[in-house]
C-alpha cells in the first residue's frame, strides 16, 4: 500500500495564527486539493494527521471541527480527490497526551488502522513538530514551506533526513513522476 500522511493547516489549507475556527475560514492552498486527487490516481491512500486544540481550548466544539472537515473533504471531491482518513488530537498544548504532535501517537493510530509499518511512509508538514512526529514513527520527513514552513526550514532542530519542497503540489509530482 502506498501511504501518505498529510498535516491539515498550513500544507493543504491556509493557516492562521488564530486558528481555523469555522468552515468559512477554510481556504485550501492553490493546488493542493489537485495534489491530493493527483495522488489518488497514482495509487496513494492519504491520511490527515492534524493538532486541532482549537477544540481544547473551547475555541469550537468537535460539531464545528467536523464541518471544517467535512468542507475540506467536498473541496477535494470537487476536484476529484478523496482522503481515506482524517486523524486529529483535540487536545490543548498542555495536554499530557501522547497523540499531540511533536509526540507520534497520531501516526501509530494510522498505523493500526491501516495495518501498516509506516517505515519510510512520506508524512509531509510544515512544523517541526509534524515532522518530529513522523520521524518517531519512523516516516519519511517532508517539508512544505507553505504554512510555516519557511521558518521551519532554518530550525537546527530539523530531522537531518528531510526533504524540502515547495508546496504540497511539487510533493505530489515528485511521488508520481
Amino acid at each position: 500500500m502506498k501511504l501518505i500522511i498529510l498535516d491539515r493547516d498550513g500544507v493543504i489549507n491556509v493557516d492562521s495564527e488564530q486558528f481555523i475556527k469555522s468552515p468559512e475560514e477554510w481556504k485550501p492552498i492553490p493546488g493542493s486539493l489537485e495534489a491530493i486527487a493527483r495522488l489518488n490516481q497514482w495509487g496513494w491512500r492519504v491520511v490527515v494527521a492534524s493538532n486541532q486544540s482549537g477544540v481544547g481550548r473551547g475555541l469550537f466544539g468537535m460539531d464545528t471541527l467536523n464541518a471544517i472537515n467535512d468542507r475540506m473533504v467536498r473541496s477535494l471531491a470537487q476536484v476529484g480527490g478523496r482522503l481515506d482518513a482524517v486523524f486529529f488530537c483535540p487536545h490543548a498544548a498542555d495536554s499530557t497526551c501522547d497523540c499531540r504532535k511533536p509526540k507520534p501517537g497520531l501516526f501509530l493510530q494510522i498505523a493500526e488502522r491501516f495495518n501498516v509499518a509506516l517505515q519510510d511512509v512520506p508524512c509531509v508538514g510544515d512544523s517541526l513538530r509534524d515532522l518530529q512526529a513522523g520521524v518517531a514513527a519512523g516516516c519519511q520527513p517532508f517539508l512544505v514551506l507553505t504554512g510555516k514552513g519557511l521558518h521551519t526550514k532554518d530550525s537546527p532542530e530539523l530531522p537531518p533526513s528531510t526533504r524540502i519542497f515547495p508546496d504540497l503540489d511539487a510533493v505530489a509530482a515528485t511521488l508520481t513522476a
